[in-house]
């Protein structure tokens, strides 16, 4: 199994961390994983994306110009990556300030309405777990449990008390996700 995904959006909406958790969930199961940001200098607002390769054997570059998923959350991504989806790839977006939805016919394509679920679970820092929650229902890659690892894994421990809302946002966004 090799999985190469793209994470794409604005800062702010958890894109980097949402790579970041799932490349330790893929070391939670033993894997080779590459987890590689890319972003401009603003904090929040600006463009961020990030390469994941998860695999059960050796990765031998992290750097890909085309890819088996890409996950986008705003149009801006979805405008540069949809082209990079790899034919019987999947692509999978928020619906939410899409205003052109993507059009290709040789791959999988999948909504999820996480800004919606955020807004009605009042919880904006839960939406890319909601996002990975979807994603991770589609491609199932690595097990929930591990993903709940690596957010331990990532989050300082001030922050665990938020781990069961998350594993919530998880559930929920694989609940949302519709092709």
């Amino acid at each position: 199994m090799k999985e190469e995904i793209v994470i794409a959006g604005f800062g702010g909406q958890g894109v980097l961390s949402m790579g970041k958790i799932l490349a330790y969930s893929g070391l939670m199961e033993d894997k080779e994983v590459t987890w590689m940001p890319s972003y401009g200098p603003e904090q929040r607002g600006g463009t961020a994306n990030v390469t994941v390769i998860v695999s059960d054997e050796r990765i031998s570059s992290p750097i890909l110009n085309m890819y088996d998923t890409a996950v986008v959350l705003n149009q801006q991504s979805l405008d540069k990556f949809e082209k990079m989806v790899k034919p019987g790839g999947v692509l999978i977006y928020d619906s939410y300030g899409i205003n052109t939805p993507p059009t290709r016919t040789d791959i999988r394509i999948y909504r999820i309405a996480a800004t919606e679920a955020t807004i009605e679970i009042n919880n904006s820092k839960a939406f890319n777990m909601i996002v990975l929650g979807a994603y991770l229902k589609v491609k199932p890659i690595v097990t929930i449990e591990n993903v709940l690892k690596g957010l331990k894994k990532t989050l300082p421990e001030r922050h665990w008390h938020l781990i069961p809302m998350n594993e919530e946002a998880l559930k929920k966004g694989a609940t949302l996700i519709k092709e």
